[in-house]
Formats: C-alpha cells, sequence, structure tokens
C-alpha cells in the first residue's frame, strides 16, 4: 500500500496487524528468549508481512517522536556526527539531519533500510543494516550523538547490559547518548515485549565512561504513556 497519513483506519490496520505480529512473537511465549533472543525473525517478520504499509509496523508513525522533536526544537546540532540506533522508516533520523547533524542510521533489518530509503529518496542520511552488537569497527567512539529510541524496550532483559556497553561504545569523547524509552516503577510487573525499563537499567546505562546529564521521568499523557528521556555524556 502506498503511504497515507496516520488516521483512524490507519490505527485500526495497526490493531490488527499488532494482533497477528504477537501471535508470532516467541516471546510471547515461554522459551522465546532461546528460540530467537535478539528477535532478529520476528522484527524480519514484522516488516515482510507489513507488504509495504506502515500501520503494520507498530513502532512507525511516519514522523519523528514527539520527545526527540521536543529536544531538538531547542538546539541544533550543526555538523555533528549523529547515528541513530534502529532507525525504522527513517523519521527520527530525517529530523536530527534537518537540525543540522551528518546523520548515519541503521536497522537490523535490511527491508527496514530499504523502506526508508524509498521514503526519503533525495536523504543525505546513511542508511545501512547493521547490528548493535556487532557495529562496524569504524563506529567505535564515532559520533557526537547516539540517538536510541524503543530499541532497549524491545530487547530481552538478558541482552541489557551488553546494549549499554554496546552503544556507550559508540559515543565519542565529549559526546552524548539521548535515549528514550518508555517508562515503569521498580519492580513493577509488566507484560511484553515490549518492555518499558524500570529506573535501574537506565541508571546502568551511565557504563564505558558514560555520566548521566539529565534523567526526565515523563508523566503519561492522553497522547502518550509515562516515558523516559535521557541524556548520558561522555567527558573529553
Amino acid at each position: 500500500m502506498g503511504e497515507a497519513g496516520v488516521t483512524e483506519e490507519f490505527f485500526a490496520r495497526r490493531a490488527a496487524a499488532r494482533a497477528r505480529l504477537d501471535e508470532i512473537d516467541p516471546h510471547k511465549t515461554p522459551g522465546g528468549v532461546a528460540a530467537d533472543p535478539q528477535r532478529k525473525d520476528w522484527f524480519e517478520a514484522v516488516y515482510r508481512l507489513a507488504e509495504g504499509d506502515a500501520a503494520g509496523v507498530p513502532w512507525a508513525h511516519l514522523a519523528p517522536h514527539p520527545l526527540l522533536a521536543d529536544w531538538l526544537a531547542t538546539r541544533r546540532l550543526d555538523g555533528l556526527r549523529a547515528l541513530d540506533i534502529g532507525c525504522g522508516l527513517g523519521d527520527n533520523a530525517e529530523a536530527l539531519a534537518a537540525a543540522g547533524a551528518r546523520v548515519t542510521a541503521f536497522d537490523l533489518v535490511e527491508e527496514a533500510v530499504a523502506w526508508a530509503r524509498r521514503r526519503f529518496p533525495q536523504s543525505a542520511v546513511d542508511y545501512r543494516a547493521a547490528d548493535l552488537f556487532a557495529a562496524p569497527e569504524v563506529w567505535r567512539s564515532g559520533f557526537d550523538l547516539v540517538h536510541e529510541c524503543y530499541t532497549l524496550q524491545a530487547l530481552p532483559d538478558t541482552l541489557l547490559d551488553a546494549a549499554a556497553q554496546a552503544l556507550a561504545g559508540l559515543v565519542a569523547p565529549g559526546g552524548t547518548l539521548l535515549v528514550i524509552a518508555r517508562a515503569r516503577d521498580e519492580g513493577q510487573e509488566v507484560g511484553g515485549p515490549p518492555w518499558p525499563l524500570p529506573p535501574s537499567r537506565m541508571e546502568a546505562l551511565a557504563v564505558g565512561g558514560l555520566r548521566c546529564e539529565t534523567l526526565e521521568d515523563i508523566p503519561a499523557t492522553n497522547a502518550m504513556v509515562r516515558h523516559w528521556r535521557a541524556a548520558f555524556r561522555r567527558d573529553g
């Protein structure tokens, strides 16, 4: 299907797609972590089954995340090297580029990258397929801004320590890691995936030379559930 605006009918298609995707998500059943630990098979199925309809991609809203857009509204990124983690259909990467950054954006799924390129054929963003846990060596300490939105909450808890180290390793001296994720209280039981993150998981991102500069606990509204927005800084 061609791209259209986000309407009530779009959300109806999304709800139907989400139900179908939950049925095939191994992490919704016992033993799923062992069957597909990084959820790569499931992520690939999401884009394959969407058949070009963005409503079939649960995290695609055809616009930058509101908390990223709000963060960018008060700053410019002119000339900064930025990396967008898990870029999906490309809206967050394009927002970073519009703010002046030189953006590299990657996703684990090749079809997501191809879809982003189709949506933004004139983009200066360098879209590519890559794995956070096996990122190109040339990316190490290579970015002034690393942006992560919704990747951590899509991973099982067993991978989060390794993910924190991987994210930290991408941040250049003097650079920033910006993380946006759904939030929950410590010890609060949640279903998933996705798994909203507790405070301890956000604090644990201060590894590999990163220190937490800001940790915003943003309450739920009619439009959005409770979220974290956190910035971590590497001195240098």
